[in-house]
């Protein structure tokens, strides 16, 4: 159990050590449940989906599959407070990935990872390492090589989210390294490309506080991206967000702007009047990171047009929001509606789960990442309305 997970750094920096010690036995009061006696049928799905645990990994944050000849593929995953990255094998096909893989451990906050061929790629802050033709070698990890040490080292918002792009260009996200600030590095507040080859580092979106999930459009290879929105404005403002890049060097208003209009009291009145407005204003606080289009064939009430988002929980808001996922229905560019896809995470003001990641498996399911719990939950539809089981 760590402060860290539940405050930014400075804050804590900023406690003395009664403080910390109170906050400290709070936390360890909420402390996860065992994955084997998690309350999966207090969550709330639409008729005819249900919901159970597909791994048990500690701290579980972004995901990444590859497919393999024989047909079920390697599920990786990365950490932040965990330090550590694995891989996951369902060998008999029954849904529940039984054999783990040690993959690297001791990194500084290894939440992205990515994969290319048989390369796995693995974000810690200010680098990126490549593990080559890990595929091939579960049970002997290559050594790591070192792609790049040429990243910001802030570790305040520092933790990446790693993608290949449709260009085959490495993207992640650089985090303000701060609650709100105006940075001398252009590639602080940013979305960023990495060119694997060359070394070659390319801003794609300015004005971003801290994205830590992007996807592709499946249809016209837009960028669709998370935000979560500065901290000590109240409960109700300013709104995280969902945004669309359509083109390279848009810029996203931070810190001069929030969500659509909320103009901010220290830099509000520098910059200019032109960003791109979000998509959608998904609440304030409610923390929305991994996001992916669905691109399976299993729910029959989903397209390529069907987004879901996970919504990982606030922690500074005096009633709890977020914690859960959430299904965005998008068409042309627009979005249609924005609805709960799963709830249940949060009860009251106590909360057993944190949705840190979504991604669609092989099969059509979605898998959910925990970093909380410490699981990865797999949604499938049925014939017939379920309730949740492990």
């Amino acid at each position: 159990m760590f402060i860290s997970d539940y405050f930014d750094n400075k804050q804590v920096e900023s406690m003395n050590n009664s403080l910390r010690s109170i906050i400290l036995a709070v936390l360890l009061i909420s402390t996860p449940l065992c994955a084997r006696s998690l309350p999966l049928e207090s969550l709330q799905l639409p008729p005819g989906y249900q919901i159970r645990i597909a791994a048990e990994v500690d701290n579980a944050r972004q995901m990444a599959r590859v497919d393999t000849p024989e047909g079920q593929g390697i599920l990786f995953v990365g950490s932040r407070r965990a330090g550590k990255v694995v891989a996951l094998r369902d060998r008999d096909g029954d849904g529940y990935y039984e054999q783990q893989y040690l993959i690297a451990q001791g990194l500084n906050l290894p939440s992205g990872i990515a994969v290319q061929g048989n390369d796995l790629y693995v974000a810690a802050v200010d680098k990126i390492w490549r593990y080559p033709n890990l595929v091939t070698r579960l049970e002997n990890p290559p050594a790591a090589q070192l792609v790049t040490n040429k990243l910001p080292d802030e570790t305040h918002h520092g933790w990446k989210y790693l993608k290949f792009g449709p260009d085959s260009w490495l993207y992640m996200n650089v985090g303000a390294p701060c609650n709100i600030c105006l940075s001398r590095d252009p590639r602080f507040a940013s979305l960023l490309r990495f060119n694997t080859d060359t070394g070659a580092q390319q801003v794609v979106a300015s004005g971003v506080r801290n994205s830590v999930g992007f996807t592709w459009h499946p249809q016209d290879n837009s960028l669709w991206f998370t935000d979560n929105g500065r901290d000590h404005l109240g409960d109700d403002q300013p709104d995280d967000e969902l945004n669309r890049s359509t083109r390279p060097g848009q810029h996203f208003g931070y810190p001069f702007v929030h969500a659509t209009d909320v103009r901010d009291p220290r830099f509000g009145k520098q910059g200019s009047d032109h960003y791109v407005a979000p998509v959608l204003e998904l609440g304030a606080h409610v923390a929305p990171l991994g996001l992916t289009f669905y691109t399976g064939d299993q729910f029959p009430d989903a397209t390529h047009n069907t987004l879901f988002i996970a919504e990982h929980g606030s922690w500074n808001r005096s009633l709890k929001v977020g914690y859960r996922v959430v299904r965005v229905e998008t068409q042309a560019g627009q979005v249609v509606s924005h609805t709960p896809f799963i709830s249940g995470w949060l009860r009251g003001q106590r909360h057993w789960g944190r949705p840190a990641d979504v991604m669609v498996d092989h099969d059509g399911s979605l898998l959910i990442s925990d970093d909380y719990a410490g699981v990865i939950y797999r949604v499938t539809s049925a014939k017939k309305p379920t309730k949740a089981t492990q």
